[in-house]
């Protein structure tokens, strides 16, 4: 017999908790945007997904009003850095609560690299970057998704296979569990789609 768990009757933070240990693995967007002062944020974000793939729209979920929700509805821009395994002490890092208008990047000694179309600096340790515009922000409760517009995405060539799309195996992404647990990469099992049902 399963244990049911009714939101209604348990507190916000205690449903949280088991609402993300229950909803795992989950990718970690990393992401980098610019104060309109001209200031750098870096923060984790692991409510990420994709939303469209055309036109290609990626979201991620701000639970609160936080700097990077704030510094893209200022600039309409952002960058989604793909956190990875040996990154994972900086990711961590990054995800504490700093002054507004203190740079995670210059504090934690994070490299960082101008992005090809968007004001946001990318991390240049990070195999993947997806810069983005801001396609919109909805507000679900105490969050706010924010979906932004692929302008592009830059891959560094090391980390390409050679039918030219990333390597699962040489990225090595990082995920969020529940509690303070990480994912680090799991197992690949190759399984083709079907055409019909058989």
């Amino acid at each position: 017999m399963r244990t049911v768990f009714d939101p209604s009757e348990m507190p916000p933070n205690g449903f949280y908790s088991l609402l993300t240990a229950s909803v795992v693995p989950r990718p970690i967007a990393w992401v980098s945007t610019v104060s309109a002062d001209g200031v750098a944020n870096l923060a984790p974000y692991s409510f990420f997904s994709v939303s469209s793939s055309n036109p290609p729209v990626v979201q991620f979920t701000s639970v609160g009003r936080k700097d990077s929700l704030k510094n893209i509805e200022a600039t309409g821009e952002f960058v989604i850095n793909l956190a990875t395994e040996s990154l994972i002490e900086k990711v961590n890092l990054s995800s504490a609560t700093y002054d507004h208008g203190v740079s995670e990047l210059e504090e934690l000694g994070i490299a960082s690299e101008p992005s090809e179309k968007v004001a946001a600096p990318r991390v240049a340790e990070s195999p993947i970057a997806i810069e983005a515009t801001l396609h919109r922000v909805v507000e679900v409760g105490n969050s706010f998704v924010v979906m932004g517009l692929v302008v592009a995405l830059a891959v560094r060539p090391e980390f390409l296979a050679e039918d030219g799309l990333p390597s699962f195996e040489a990225i090595a992404p990082l995920s969020r569990l529940g509690r303070a647990e990480w994912g680090l990469p799991p197992q690949v099992r190759v399984l083709e789609r079907p055409a019909r049902p058989s």
